[in-house]
């Protein structure tokens, strides 16, 4: 395998992790929760969501349920989303040709060359100068990947509604560092044909990884898959002439966290998933929620995800560590419904944390669904980071749902630099 391929692989990374990888688990979720109705309108459903998707979001919605509502199914319910915000992958597009051009130089180079080095000593040095020059634009450049799926089944119940689910939420980062020395090593190639001349020679007579040997960049890769089986249950009262109803999610939750950290010239996405770079951890968590209706109309709800903390470390790959932190997510949402629109608006009182060496973000979402036909629902939304550490996106759907048994709904996803997305959903009412 060449240097280029080997480098290209970066940027394929994020979809070998996020994607393939969580596939192979049978794990992944975008947030804490994937469900395309609600991504398409903004990433909101804490007070939205129908009662067959309440498990998924605020298990307090199940008992929204109408009587004439009957068992729901979900399965599945899938999403991902890729953000290149720094437009890594056209970085890295750029680095792997000038790594794949500078080993070419040094292979164009015979026993014959060391007498007539200088004939062929500018390209080298060029060629060096390039690539410091990809290095440092490179150094620092960040790309990551979610996706998510869910299965659901619900029970409503004048009693007790009960719901069975797993879901998965799973996020892969992709950066790099860049070692100043080996910037200061190209250059010192570049600025002087003595250096070049050596470095060349050394190079044809033990081998061209004599070069990489003394490049000490780092390119980092971290995934984390976290999965959720639980049951839930939930009631509704009457408080004074307020519905409000309640509900919980006990849950078992499975984690594999991948720190896949090495030279960045040595980097593989195949080994993503070697059990050298992986861990996991198994323990108990639990959802909970509430909402209420205020008319007939207007609903407020609150979702508390993953209110037992759990700070989870990583394996220590070439001397680095990392902790993926799972913490209480707590959101409010409120929805105005009639018979052919609904309004809705989401916003998290907490954080969303994940690696401790990432930045945390905080999000809010506004959306909205038009119903023209029985059948045919209309979606839009938008979603930001209020701590700006993530790209704010543009949602939009469509969901079918004929003879109002089947329900289909698709979901796209579009933001600043490069962000992009797309999720799926069937849903079954018997």
């Amino acid at each position: 395998m060449t240097r280029r391929t080997t480098v290209k692989k970066i940027k394929l990374s994020m979809v070998t992790a996020a994607v393939s990888l969580l596939v192979a688990n049978e794990a992944s979720a975008a947030n804490t929760w994937t469900e395309a109705r609600g991504d398409a309108m903004g990433g909101t459903g804490v007070a939205s969501a129908h009662y067959g998707s309440g498990v998924l979001i605020n298990p307090a919605l199940l008992a929204k349920a109408k009587p004439e509502d009957d068992i729901t199914v979900i399965f599945p319910t899938v999403g991902a989303q890729i953000s290149d915000k720094d437009n890594l992958q056209d970085q890295i597009d750029d680095i792997s040709d000038r790594i794949n051009y500078y080993q070419d130089v040094i292979d164009d180079f015979g026993p014959e060359d060391l007498l007539n080095i200088n004939q062929s000593l500018q390209q080298f040095q060029n060629a060096a100068g390039e690539l410091a020059d990809q290095l440092e634009d490179l150094d620092g450049k960040v790309a990551t990947a979610r996706a998510g799926v869910g299965f659901a089944v619900s029970i409503p119940n004048d009693v007790l509604s009960v719901a069975f689910m797993a879901k998965g939420y799973a996020h892969a980062r992709v950066s790099s560092w860049i070692d100043p020395n080996d910037i200061s090593y190209l250059r010192g190639i570049e600025g002087s044909d003595l250096r070049a001349a050596a470095v060349a020679t050394d190079a044809i007579i033990n081998g061209t990884d004599r070069i990489t040997d003394n490049l000490n960049s780092t390119g980092f890769g971290r995934a984390a898959i976290v999965s959720d089986y639980g049951v839930a249950f939930a009631k509704q009262f009457e408080i004074g002439d307020v519905p409000v109803s309640f509900g919980v999610t006990p849950k078992l939750q499975k984690t594999w966290l991948y720190n896949y950290t090495v030279p960045i010239y040595a980097y593989e996405s195949s080994d993503w998933n070697n059990s050298r770079y992986r861990t996991d951890d198994t323990g108990f968590n639990i959802d909970a929620g509430l909402a209420a209706d205020f008319g007939e109309n207007f609903t407020v709800g609150l979702s508390g995800q993953n209110l037992v903390s759990r700070d989870i470390d990583t394996k220590v790959v070439n001397g680095y560590r990392d902790t993926y932190q799972i913490a209480p997510l707590v959101t409010a949402g409120v929805a105005w419904n009639t018979e052919r629109l609904t309004l809705t608006a989401d916003g998290d009182l907490t954080e969303t944390k994940g690696f401790k060496s990432e930045e945390n973000s905080q999000y809010a979402g506004v959306g909205a669904e038009v119903r023209p036909l029985s059948w045919l629902a209309v979606r839009a939304g938008y979603r930001a980071d209020i701590k700006g550490n993530d790209n704010d996106v543009f949602t939009a759907g469509l969901g079918f749902s004929p003879l109002n048994r089947v329900h289909i709904d698709l979901t796209g996803i579009v933001g600043e630099k490069e962000t992009w997305g797309a999720g799926a959903q069937l849903k079954v009412t018997f």
